[in-house]
């Protein structure tokens, strides 16, 4: 089986993949992840919150931003301790995870935080672990400071498609994403980039998204691919739930589409059954959230994953 890493996808060619039978897109997606791909061992990141709440963004999804702070009930907190962040990334790695994403709600960050930012990095790092920060938008500046600090990843989303996302977010602009992704790039730190579906977007949309994503110069390293979790008191709290089959296909033709990438099963997973799960890494999924908490939801408890993964046969990468 051939798999060229293009970039070149047309959106008629995504949503072919789409319009597939289930059983054929699955199928082709497994070959493809076979052919980069352990299928039996799976990539577990841990994330951690260094600072929660209070973002000045609008983004409809999110329980930080402050312009639903009163309707949501979370208070903001300061950003936390170096000591406290490499405490939790030893324990992490003592739980099994190889990567520690650490993420602060935040525009961007402030030249007031970079030295104690640039610190925790070096400070996980030392502990053996692969190290990922989502800080929101980055400058050439802060980018190449990151990367000097020996950052791994950054991970910063688009979301969904260019053409959806003003009705998700109206305080920065698809563009501003693009550009903290290409001075990631140009940083020498591996992107990881994704999206959130079950937004009341439409399939075009999801196609959409993943085109932007593997028609960028350079693959992103990790995709995370969410399944939103609807936050009581977000303005898309009462959105109607995306079936879980087109979950599962949005999962494979991002294997499809960025062979080499590491496809990570993301926030929602405390809502999907077992069976849908196992759907997922069937389909190309090679990575996961692991651990008790993301950034504010919930998350399965390691043990449950454990569990999972001794039924399917499947092993930390």
């Amino acid at each position: 089986m051939d798999a060229p890493v293009r970039h070149d996808w047309t959106p008629d060619e995504i949503m072919a993949l789409f319009d597939k039978p289930f059983m054929d897109l699955v199928y082709e997606a497994q070959g493809v992840h076979r052919l980069y791909h352990d299928p039996n061992k799976v990539q577990l990141s841990q994330l951690i919150s260094i600072k929660t709440g209070g973002c000045a963004e609008d983004c409809s999804y999110c329980s930080q931003s402050s312009k639903h702070q009163k309707t949501t009930g979370l208070s903001a907190t300061k950003l936390m301790e170096v000591e406290r962040v490499v405490a939790a990334a030893k324990k992490a790695k003592a739980g099994g995870a190889s990567r520690y994403c650490m993420g602060a709600a935040w525009t961007s960050p402030k030249e007031r935080d970079m030295d104690t930012l640039l610190a925790m990095v070096e400070g996980v790092k030392a502990e053996g672990l692969e190290t990922c920060m989502t800080l929101g938008m980055l400058d050439k500046c802060q980018a190449d400071r990151l990367a000097d600090a020996g950052l791994d990843y950054y991970n910063h989303n688009v979301d969904t498609s260019e053409e959806f996302y003003g009705e998700i977010i109206t305080t920065r602009t698809y563009q501003e994403r693009l550009d903290t992704l290409a001075h990631v790039r140009a940083a020498g730190i591996n992107v990881c980039s994704g999206g959130i579906v079950g937004m009341g977007e439409k399939r075009e949309d999801r196609a959409g998204m993943l085109r932007t994503l593997a028609n960028l110069p350079e693959h992103p390293q990790s995709v995370p691919i969410n399944m939103l979790v609807a936050v009581p008191g977000t303005p898309l709290e009462n959105v109607d739930k995306l079936d879980p089959f087109e979950f599962v296909r949005t999962i494979a033709v991002a294997r499809i589409m960025m062979p080499k990438s590491e496809v990570r099963l993301s926030a929602g997973r405390q809502e999907m059954s077992e069976e849908l799960q196992s759907l997922c890494f069937l389909a190309g999924a090679s990575s996961i959230f692991y651990g008790e908490q993301l950034l504010t939801t919930a998350n399965p408890e390691n043990n449950k994953d454990m569990a999972l993964f001794a039924k399917l046969g499947l092993k930390p990468a």
